[in-house]
């Protein structure tokens, strides 16, 4: 971690007063703006359509509590999920408090440590849902065994026969066993989904940005190995990514965009009130580029995203090829394709 000197006051009035703030306030706002129309239209308002357009909608990203801990190939036991979970869990706590240790809480000036944080918050959160999902699991599957056995011998072999999405699990008829169809996710599940979009955008900007533009201008005395270390950890959660099967659509780039912008008000509030120095000159507002600087940051938000995006579309379809009877996403391939989400 290198301090960045820098000598201009940011407590006086005339470094907030003037053009270039102005601007790049108005970037961030327009930003902010733009997310809460996304979140507003796709998260918040699918009641105000009508059915048609409701259940087209809700197709793209409606969330089964089983998609928080369940590997993407249905054969894979969700233990092995967990277990990376944990592994990793415990690798970032480790980081983390050997970060906050050595440098204080002067660490969390950077937005490398705001996302390291949230992906120590995410894969702690998707442990907890992963222990649950696998007692289900065992408990479900030791249940199943005993009604089919029960079934077969009376008789009884009814299949499931319903209507709407998703193989007619959302409106169901005359099914003699209605514990074994999958719940939708609660509150729990759909936070997993959140951290997991937002923090797989705020992974890509952070190490994009230090890789590219700041790690080739640091010399040797600028690179600190726990530094490395919390770059390189965080391509544990593509590992995540890729075992997992949780939907990824694209109107939840919005919380991403959240998390950027609160961090930058978070700097704007600390340098209004102390004159201390930017952890990162594009954010320095008495620069002339600063509004050009601000704009870009803003459109990087962009294709980090949708890489991750465009990662999770090409597993979804080279699994899909691969087993096609064994993902456990196959139903929502088609859709998440077509829909705007």
């Amino acid at each position: 971690m290198q301090v960045l000197e820098d000598t201009t006051d940011t407590t006086v009035l005339s470094y907030w007063l003037n053009w270039r703030v102005f601007m790049c306030w108005l970037l961030l706002m327009m930003s902010v703006f733009i997310a809460f129309i996304l979140l507003w239209k796709y998260e918040y308002s699918g009641d105000d359509d009508d059915d048609s357009t409701s259940d087209s909608k809700a197709e793209c990203w409606h969330l089964w509590f089983n998609e928080a801990w369940r590997p993407c190939v249905k054969e894979v036991h969700p233990i092995w999920l967990m277990a990376f979970r944990l592994v990793s869990f415990f690798l970032l706590v480790t980081a983390l408090t050997s970060n906050f240790v050595v440098y204080g809480s002067s660490l969390f000036f950077y937005y490398t440590q705001w996302t390291f944080t949230l992906v120590t918050m995410y894969f702690g959160f998707g442990s907890l849902l992963s222990i649950y999902g696998c007692y289900q699991y065992s408990k479900e599957s030791n249940d199943f065994i005993d009604h089919k056995w029960m079934d077969e011998k009376q008789g009884l072999d009814t299949p499931l026969i319903g209507t709407g999405f998703s193989n007619g699990i959302k409106r169901l008829v005359d099914y003699p066993n209605p514990q074994f169809v999958p719940k939708s996710a609660g509150l729990c599940g759909y936070l997993c989904q959140v951290l997991f979009q937002m923090t797989a955008g705020a992974v890509m900007l952070t190490d994009l940005v230090y890789w590219f533009f700041i790690f080739p201008a640091l010399n040797d005395h600028g690179v600190s190995f726990l530094t490395v270390v919390s770059h390189t950890l965080n391509t544990l959660f593509l590992g995540d990514a890729a075992l997992n099967c949780l939907p990824f659509p694209w109107f939840r780039i919005a919380y991403f965009i959240f998390w950027t912008a609160a961090y930058v008000i978070f700097q704007w509030f600390v340098h209004a009130f102390e004159s201390v120095w930017w952890p990162y000159p594009i954010l320095d507002l008495s620069s002339e580029y600063a509004p050009l600087w601000y704009l870009l940051v803003a459109m990087m938000h962009i294709p980090c995203y949708g890489f991750v995006a465009m990662l999770i579309g090409v597993k979804k379809i080279v699994l899909s090829r691969c087993f096609p009877t064994h993902v456990a996403f196959s139903d929502k391939i088609q859709t998440s394709f077509q829909s705007p989400c």
